[in-house]
């Protein structure tokens, strides 16, 4: 298993795709049986970042387990993305065989925030 923030991983891969080393940091990546990208969509990526993320999620389809973390709704993703075919090719990829899990309520940060539990 592999967990990352989704910035930090895009940024890793941009800097391998940088440095020539892009083909050994996936196959180190894709080694992997299951991958967790939090955070996912909350840091603005670029056209490189997205299409690096594209191209991670699409080798993961139908070989790899992936936990995606985000509280944004699949109907704005396109912003992350900032193509629709690419944002539809993706959720397409995701959404096949998924096992979607929907937390409602309140953040428990926000329950045990010592600035709530004052009041």
């Amino acid at each position: 298993m592999c967990s990352y923030r989704t910035a930090g991983l895009v940024n890793r891969l941009s800097e391998s795709k940088k440095e020539g080393t892009l083909s050994a940091f996936m196959k180190r990546l894709l080694k992997a049986e299951l991958i967790l990208l939090d955070e996912f969509g909350y840091v603005p990526l670029d056209r490189t970042g997205a299409q690096l993320l594209f191209e991670l999620i699409s080798q993961c389809y139908e070989k790899k387990s992936l936990i995606i973390n985000t509280n944004i709704e699949f109907s704005r993703w396109v912003n992350i993305f900032y193509d629709e075919q690419m944002t539809a090719a993706i959720l397409d990829r995701l959404l096949h065989h998924c096992h979607l899990i929907l937390f409602e309520g309140q953040s428990i940060r926000m329950q045990e925030s010592s600035l709530f539990k004052s009041q």
